[in-house]
């Protein structure tokens, strides 16, 4: 499915609606460089088969999401979330957000995007994954560091330098062979979609009140992330929930949905059935 936005841009998405007016729509938000595949590949059958729904969609810029023109800022990805609710209306929405996908989904239900902010799009609760952070001098370089380094080798330069720090040594083990291949590095270049979202990434402010969200949130935190993952930080936003439950996931990096899906599922249905 498409759907349309200015000029020749729009969104590649996929929907899948719930069997019974008690399901929920688990409404999966990518991080910069994901792709829905990892959502419909990994936990989506497990949901689906249960009877839930699944809206899954890649952001302007990733694969059949075109990116045309101006620039892609965090508050035109979260704009485009809203345009895509509008047109699908999910039942009984569930919010999953991956690293900075939580940080948008987010903002999404607060409507705290834009000059001025913008509608907001309610949820019946959230899943962030590995996504409370604080960007200080060490994640500041990070983020600038991966604009470069796709500047230099495009994402398979990305993909090569950073996967043994943000995966887990399970999934690494499995997937070695489909990194470090022969060949030359192709940079991406300010005119690629992927360019833009890593320079928004770069951009980001973590700046939502946790406090306001007040529909329950279970946070997922993948114990062998090297980067992006502070224990210190994560306990103490934590306590700024009204309603949460922290999971901790020893054999799981970064990219939870696609080292875990199994376990990630089960935990997803246990977490609606509370609801």
């Amino acid at each position: 499915m498409f759907l349309p936005l200015t000029g020749d841009d729009g969104l590649s998405y996929e929907y899948r609606a719930p069997e019974s007016a008690d399901g929920f729509t688990f409404v999966c938000f990518n991080p910069l460089t994901g792709d829905k595949a990892m959502w419909e590949g990994g936990i989506g059958p497990a949901l689906t088969e249960q009877g839930h729904g699944l809206l899954t969609w890649n952001l302007r810029g990733q694969a059949d999401s075109p990116f045309t023109a101006g620039e892609i800022t965090p508050g035109n990805v979260v704009a485009d979330a809203l345009a895509l609710l509008q047109t699908v209306q999910p039942q009984n929405p569930v919010y999953v957000g991956l690293s900075v996908g939580g940080l948008f989904a987010a903002k999404l239900h607060l409507g705290d995007f834009g000059e001025g902010g913008g509608d907001a799009w309610p949820c019946r609760g959230f899943v962030f994954i590995n996504t409370l952070r604080e960007i200080g001098p060490r994640l500041a370089w990070v983020n600038a560091a991966l604009v470069r380094l796709a500047e230099t080798g495009g994402l398979d330069l990305l993909r090569d330098a950073y996967s043994p720090l943000l995966l887990g040594e399970g999934w690494q083990a499995e997937n070695r062979e489909n990194f470090l291949k022969p060949g030359s590095y192709e940079p991406l270049s300010e005119a690629d979609g992927a360019w833009h979202l890593l320079k928004a990434g770069e951009e980001t402010v973590w700046d939502v009140d946790w406090s306001r969200l007040t529909v329950p949130v279970l946070n997922i935190t993948g114990l062998q992330d090297q980067i992006f993952r502070d224990d210190a930080v994560i306990e103490r936003l934590l306590a700024d929930f009204q309603d949460v439950q922290a999971v901790a996931y020893d054999d799981a990096g970064h990219m939870v949905p696609a080292e875990t899906p199994e376990r990630l599922a089960g935990d997803l249905l246990k977490f609606v059935a509370g609801l």
